[in-house]
């Protein structure tokens, strides 16, 4: 309390009579060292700090806590994570709002029946078009999500949406994946991905489509799951001047933090790429 007035610019010894103490304890308070655990807990805020202007601002104390202990071996828990991220003022941003799950609504031509979780990479892709406005207009973007590793594995940007859209995010997963037969990719039915050209690459890979049910996002919540962060982590953040400009953005987001940084909390916290390291090294550390 003296030192908040203090620094307002009001007299020690004024602010000390006031509130009852005396100036040479005042001072002998002040000038004593900081014992260890004030110590630790000065070193642990600079930490957290460091990690959370890494993470572009975007991680709450939960994922700060996976950074710390399992990036950088540090042993604290959540619970001090959480106390020193509110004192000093921290935050993540907010996630989505949680909403009640549908019951008993038809699945007529889906192969996934919302089952999301795959064992092994490239079983299960989800796939959908999100839309985000600049200066200039409208941009477009497709992605591929694996469902093993939450890891997007082919994705395509354009000022307009059709057929060519979806089909290059789906030449881009199946050149840099080269799944084996059998795999499923799902989608919504939009016009985009029941057209001729997209289910037609499907089949020519070896894949088989999968459309959920019309007008029930749930049927694809993995994919709108995703598109959610990408929305508060990046989209929403500022007014985009320029298409270049966002779709450089939405690349690098992609590419650099949401593929190989973000840690993924259905993953152990672990970045969709680290995932799949794991699978193929399982003595990989954390």
């Amino acid at each position: 309390m003296i030192d908040e007035l203090v620094d307002a610019g009001h007299p020690v010894k004024v602010c000390c009579r006031l509130l009852g103490v005396s100036s040479p304890g005042y001072y002998q308070y002040k000038n004593r060292p900081l014992s260890p655990t004030a110590m630790r807990r000065q070193w642990l805020t600079g930490l957290i700090r460091e990690v959370h202007t890494a993470s572009r601002g975007t991680y709450g104390s939960r994922r700060v806590h996976a950074e710390l202990t399992r990036g950088m071996d540090v042993v604290v828990s959540e619970n001090l994570v959480a106390v020193l991220m509110s004192l000093a003022g921290i935050a993540g941003l907010p996630g989505p709002a949680k909403v009640k799950k549908l019951k008993g609504v038809a699945t007529a031509d889906d192969l996934v029946h919302r089952k999301f979780h795959r064992l092994a990479p490239n079983e299960l892709w989800v796939t959908d078009i999100t839309e985000h406005p600049t200066r200039e207009g409208k941009i477009y973007c497709c992605a591929v999500l694996d469902a093993f590793s939450r890891r997007i594995v082919g994705w395509s940007i354009d000022n307009h949406q059709d057929s060519s859209l979806v089909v290059n995010a789906l030449d881009m997963a199946i050149k840099n994946r080269r799944p084996a037969p059998g795999g499923i990719v799902h989608a919504d039915h939009g016009v985009q991905f029941t057209s001729w050209a997209f289910t037609r690459r499907i089949r020519e890979a070896g894949l088989m489509p999968s459309f959920g049910t019309i007008g029930d996002g749930y049927d694809n919540a993995m994919m709108e799951s995703f598109w959610s962060s990408m929305q508060i982590e990046l989209l929403n953040r500022k007014k985009w001047r320029t298409r270049i400009d966002l779709a450089n953005a939405i690349f690098e987001y992609i590419e650099i933090f949401y593929n190989r940084q973000r840690r993924h909390s259905q993953l152990n916290y672990e970045s969709p790429v680290t995932h799949e390291l794991r699978y193929e090294s399982p003595s990989i550390p954390a």
